[in-house]
């Protein structure tokens, strides 16, 4: 990724460069699936009540399937837990809610920034974590903004909220939650896809390490999930994006570094987001 990219945090003077880290051993992708996996079914279990946790998301427990106490390189999440709704109000792809219809307030589902983490000054951050139209445009190339923007006048965009985080191996990640008043438009959203212009991406591809760990596992429906790389030739920065619909809200996960972007972090946090908006 050029240096054409927009509000990268900035580096530290005098820090140690960075080591690009070795891609995860097919068996070590392997577990982090498979306990994901295994979160998604605590999810469904904890469904029917407000409040009751989704899944158990530290990097190592010894006493749940699929936990391994070697450190595969996922990164330590606090346990995601169900944002509290309006009294009444039906969960999202309940029975009686089948358009998926977020009831919680935007930032409730947001995924946490994970330990050892710093928040991304960068990031044009609003009142209760809001981001205008603008500064997350700013993550487009420019001659595609002014379409854009006009397509959320027109398609039925209500508000947008983002986190942003560095990890100390220089890894930054922004997650974008764009509510729509249905899920209608948020099929119609074409910002985040294998055509998406990301400013400074000459073009982006499918994820192969993704690929791979679903030729390998027997995934859950992840029909709503979908994960692309950078394509060579890479800048000085690698990207990874993560596009993942639930319902009326459409997530946009967006991970640079320099060097690469590791596949399991990155993996992790997109199936986890996934979660809080299933």
């Amino acid at each position: 990724m050029t240096e054409q990219t927009t509000a990268d945090a900035p580096e530290t003077p005098g820090a140690p460069a960075v080591e690009t880290p070795a891609p995860p051993a097919p068996q070590e992708r392997r577990k982090l699936f498979a306990a994901l996996r295994w979160n998604a079914a605590v999810l469904t279990f904890a469904a029917a009540g407000t409040g009751a946790a989704y899944g158990i998301t530290q990097a190592e427990r010894t006493d749940l399937p699929g936990l391994s106490t070697r450190n595969d390189g996922r990164w330590a999440y606090p346990a995601l837990a169900k944002p509290t709704l309006p009294p009444g109000a039906a969960q999202p792809f309940a029975m009686d809610n089948k358009d998926g219809i977020h009831y919680a307030a935007l930032p409730q589902l947001l995924l946490p920034a994970p330990g050892g983490s710093t928040p991304d000054t960068g990031l044009k951050l609003e009142k209760d974590q809001a981001v205008s139209v603008d500064t997350f445009l700013e993550e487009y190339e420019p001659t595609t903004r002014p379409k854009m923007k006009q397509g959320f006048t027109d398609d039925g965009l209500r508000q947008i909220a983002a986190r942003g985080w560095t990890m100390p191996d220089g890894t930054r990640t922004r997650i974008y939650l764009l509510r729509f008043h249905s899920s209608g438009f948020v099929d119609a959203f074409e910002g985040c896809g294998i055509k998406m212009n990301l400013n400074g991406v000459n073009r982006i591809e499918g994820d192969s390490d993704w690929s791979k760990v679903k030729n390998d596992q027997n995934p859950p429906d992840l029909a709503d999930v979908s994960l692309f790389a950078e394509a060579a030739p890479v800048g000085d920065e690698d990207l990874k994006a993560g596009c993942v619909k639930g319902g009326d809200v459409q997530a946009v996960v967006l991970q640079t570094r320099k060097g690469k972007v590791a596949a399991v972090p990155f993996h992790q946090t997109v199936m986890l987001q996934d979660q809080l908006l299933h």
